[in-house]
């Protein structure tokens, strides 16, 4: 079992990237998952979380801009950010806890720039 991300790269501030985090071997939808991302000099910090109630739980520094949704097709969940500032640049990295045991995806560099 193992979490495989998807997406990123480098956009202008305004612009929108997708981070998708699909699970292999196991239900994404029985599963906690979420998103944290990390700078180089800052520690670790939880952006969005998708429970298993459906809920839905934002850092205050994304909260409006960035959404996370499950797609149950693919059996992932995919982060939306939208409106992306400069200090969004990261990696973004996701984490499963669930009937797949505790998860980490590899990260994915995410780079807003002018």
């Amino acid at each position: 079992v193992q979490l495989v991300e998807s997406g990123g790269g480098s956009v202008q501030p305004g612009g929108s990237l997708n981070v998708s985090c699909a699970g292999a071997g196991f239900a994404m939808n029985i599963s906690v998952v979420t998103y944290s991302r990390q700078t180089s000099w800052m520690d670790r910090k939880l952006v969005a979380r998708s429970n298993y109630d459906g809920s839905e739980e934002y850092d205050e520094s994304v909260k409006v801009r960035f959404t996370i949704s499950r797609d149950r097709h693919n059996n992932a969940v995919v982060l939306q950010m939208h409106n992306l500032r400069p200090e969004d640049t990261a990696v973004y990295v996701c984490r499963s806890q669930g009937i797949g045991g505790d998860l980490w995806g590899q990260g994915v560099q995410v780079t807003v720039s002018s």
